[in-house]
């Protein structure tokens, strides 16, 4: 790839001649912030690629563009709860019953009737897999007294992480009542980028976001519930294992992807794309030219779980090890913001394809 030719004899600086050297850095700029910043039409609105070690940007496009983020909400909802299960206020084990509201939830749903009862865990998959606006929903009173304490810690959480831009008004994405963008959640690619970042280095979010299919209530319904996750870039691109893809009219198509190679591991995020597959082949495409960019120093390490089997908080302890880089918050700080390891892959991991360019 071009980026590789531009990238790889920078390291190796030594090699080059001064003068050389300088016209090559001069080339690589160019080609960074100028052909990449002006060929996205349709692609995305915003974007941005992070370097996952260290958070240190790669490429940004408009990065702090505010939009809507459709389900990548979720991303923030995940943190939530697993805030609470770090601060053993929760058990992936704890049951929780579906009420009449988490049934009403329209969009991608795993169809929750009032009465059912599902584990937490059970609930989180259907979160990032499916998406499950109603299973986001439950756990909004798994977690708290109900859906405006949650929406009230996703914002404190927010504004601890540096999410200048971000308010979150649901605990699921879908747009307001009023089909007003300013009354639903936004953000922007540099605020999502933040959360990717602290998801794969304090959660095992990527237990549950790398998983490609999956039934929902084996052992509870007659017939379980197939789910198919909705990033298609699983297993097609090397490496990538995560995270969350979001769709409304008003949100256009986005992305918040991660992958790691060898000891790298970057975070794209795009926002705004008019189709899906514009936006799979952007984030392919930023995947690994941000690769590319990644200084040899760099060396991520995540998240490691505590090997313990999951307990029910109810006269006992929960096996979730609490996480220290951040702490969770507390319902009385909450106020609105301003502004695992994966399982085996069913097909053979390969590197995505790009199609070669028009002439």
């Amino acid at each position: 790839m071009i980026f590789a030719r531009f990238h790889r004899p920078v390291r190796h600086a030594r090699r080059l001649r001064p003068i050389a050297l300088g016209l090559l850095c001069a080339a690589a700029l160019a080609f960074v912030t100028a052909p990449l910043a002006h060929a996205q039409a349709g692609a995305y609105k915003g974007a941005i690629a992070i370097d996952a070690a260290t958070g240190q940007p790669l490429f940004e496009d408009n990065a702090d563009f505010v939009s809507p983020p459709a389900s990548v909400t979720k991303l923030m909802t995940f943190l939530i709860v697993h805030d609470a299960l770090a601060a053993r206020r929760l058990a992936l084990t704890t049951p929780v019953t579906a009420n009449a509201v988490d049934q009403s939830m329209g969009g991608t749903q795993v169809y929750l009737a009032a009465g059912e009862t599902f584990t937490v865990e059970e609930l989180l998959y259907a979160l990032m897999v499916e998406s499950a606006n109603d299973a986001a929903q439950a756990l909004t009173h798994a977690t708290a007294s109900g859906r405006e304490e949650f929406v009230a810690l996703m914002n404190a959480r927010a504004r601890q992480l540096g999410m200048k831009n971000t308010t979150f008004r649901s605990p699921h994405g879908l747009p307001p009542s009023s089909r007003q963008i300013a009354d639903g959640d936004l953000t922007t690619p540099r605020d999502l980028a933040l959360l990717a970042r602290e998801l794969v280095l304090n959660t095992d979010v990527l237990r549950y976001a790398a998983v490609r299919t999956r039934p929902f209530g084996a052992g509870v319904r007659a017939e379980p519930l197939p789910m198919r996750n909705h990033n298609k870039l699983l297993g097609r691109v090397e490496g990538l294992d995560g995270l969350k893809t979001g769709f409304t009219r008003g949100a256009g198509f986005c992305l918040a992807a991660t992958a790691q190679r060898g000891d790298k591991r970057v975070i794209v995020v795009t926002m705004g794309g008019a189709t899906s597959k514009e936006r799979d082949l952007r984030v392919a495409t930023l995947t690994e030219q941000a690769f590319a960019l990644v200084p040899a120093s760099s060396v991520f390490r995540g998240y490691t779980p505590s090997p313990i089997s999951p307990v029910s908080p109810v006269g006992a302890q929960s096996p979730v090890s609490p996480v220290s880089p951040v702490s969770p918050v507390s319902p009385a700080e909450a106020a609105p913001a301003n502004t695992a390891t994966p399982p085996p892959a069913e097909e053979p991991t390969v590197k995505f394809v790009l199609p070669p360019p028009k002439k």
